[in-house]
C-alpha cells in the first residue's frame, strides 16, 4: 500500500469527479491520500471529504502563504476549531512564498511580515493541537529554517522538497521529515534526485500535490493520486530496493507522521 502525502482533492480541478479519482487511486494501491488545504474553506472540504471517504480522506487544515491575504478577523479561532476535529491529521500547508510578488495593497515587505505572522501563529497552534504540519517553502528556505528553529517542538513535513542538499540536512539535523513529488520523475531533476538518494529512509515520504505535477508519463495532465506508483518506482531506483519496500517504509513514515491507523481495505 502507497500513501499520498499531500493532495488537494479540494480543489475545483476535481469538482464532481472525487469518487471516481478516490476510486482510481485506491485502485492502483494507494490505501491513504492526506487531503492538503490552502485556506479554511479546503479545510471544511477536506474534513467533509474524510467523512464520505473515512478509511481513505485523512484531512488537514491550514493557511497556505499565498492565501494570508484573505484570512478576516477569527480565522484563528476558526483553525483552532477545526484542528480539534477528530480525524484531523494535520496543519498544512503553510510557511512562506517569495516567488509570487505580493497581492494588491501589499508591499513585498509587509507581504512578507504578515506570512511570517501567521505561519508562527499556525505552527504554535500545532504544538497546542499535537498536530504535525506540511511545510510549503518556496524560494524561502533559509527564512523557513529560521522560524523552525524557533518551534522546536513542531513536528514538520517540508513538502515538493527541490531543495539543496545543505537545506535538505539542515531540516533533517532538525528532525523533520522529506517528501517528493513527480518531480523526482522529471529528467531535468538530477538535483533532487540527488537529495531524495541521501534522505534516509525513515524520514521519506511520497506526495502528489495533485492535480499539480503529474510524473512522467503523465507531464502535462491533471495530475492525481494514482499516479504516485511512478514516483515510488523511481524513489525505489534511487534507493536501491524493491517497489514493495519502498511502498513499506514510506507508508510506515506516513502513518507514524501522520498518527494514522494502518488502512489495507478497498472501497465498499
Amino acid at each position: 500500500m502507497l500513501i499520498d502525502t499531500h493532495a488537494h482533492l479540494a480543489s475545483s480541478k476535481y469538482e464532481g469527479e472525487i469518487n471516481s479519482i478516490v476510486t482510481a487511486a485506491t485502485s492502483a494501491g494507494v490505501g491513504r491520500i492526506v487531503a492538503i488545504a490552502c485556506d479554511l474553506e479546503d479545510s471544511h472540504q477536506n474534513l467533509s471529504l474524510s467523512r464520505d471517504y473515512p478509511s481513505v480522506v485523512a484531512p488537514t487544515a491550514g493557511i497556505h502563504p499565498l492565501y494570508v491575504h484573505e484570512t478576516k478577523e477569527g480565522w484563528l479561532q476558526e483553525l483552532t476549531k477545526l484542528a480539534g476535529e477528530p480525524g484531523i491529521a494535520a496543519l498544512g500547508e503553510i510557511g512562506l512564498d517569495y516567488f509570487h510578488p505580493p497581492p494588491e495593497a501589499f508591499t513585498e515587505e509587509n507581504w512578507r511580515y504578515k506570512q511570517w505572522e501567521i505561519f508562527e501563529q499556525q505552527l504554535q497552534l500545532s504544538i497546542e493541537s499535537d498536530l504535525p504540519v506540511v511545510i510549503h517553502q518556496r524560494n524561502s528556505a533559509d527564512d523557513v529554517t529560521s522560524v523552525l528553529r524557533q518551534f522546536p517542538k513542531a513536528r514538520a513535513v517540508l513538502h515538493c522538497f527541490t531543495g539543496t542538499t545543505q537545506e535538505a540536512e539542515a531540516a533533517l539535523e532538525m528532525g523533520h521529515f522529506l517528501s517528493f513529488t513527480g518531480i523526482l520523475t522529471f529528467p531535468n531533476a538530477p538535483e533532487v534526485r540527488a537529495v531524495a538518494s541521501m534522505t534516509p529512509q525513515d524520514r521519506i515520504m511520497l506526495e502528489t500535490d495533485s492535480p499539480f505535477l503529474a510524473p512522467v508519463p503523465f507531464r502535462g495532465k491533471r495530475c492525481e493520486p494514482s499516479m504516485i506508483t511512478h514516483t515510488a518506482s523511481t524513489l525505489a531506483e534511487i534507493h536501491k530496493v524493491s517497489a514493495g519496500e519502498i511502498a513499506e517504509l514510506t507508508t510506515r513514515n506516513a502513518e507514524s507522521f501522520f498518527n494514522l491507523c494502518p488502512n489495507h481495505s478497498d472501497l465498499n
